[in-house]
């Protein structure tokens, strides 16, 4: 393992979901992580700040997961959209 600090996708200096953590030596930025606790990541407290969608709900139970809730596209992001 090598440390790491983890980040998330907002221009924010505060974005930092973990620091110092120990992930196998083969990650590569762009790699997924699954974090179970993520803050204002997590779904009753997730935004579309920055025009950044809303991440997928992933349930994982004894090895098999299932998607629950799907990423939110830019096309939902502009979907409320008026126009002038």
């Amino acid at each position: 393992p090598v440390p790491a600090t983890v980040v998330g996708r907002h221009c924010e200096a505060g974005d930092v979901i973990a620091s110092d953590v120990p992930l196998p030596a083969d990650v590569r930025p762009g790699d997924l992580i699954a974090v179970p606790v993520a803050g204002a990541y997590q779904a009753s407290m997730a935004s579309a700040y920055n025009l950044v969608g809303r991440p997928p709900v992933i349930a994982v139970h004894r090895g098999t997961a299932r998607l629950l809730i799907r990423r939110e596209t830019q096309e939902d992001l502009s979907r409320r959209d008026v126009g002038a």
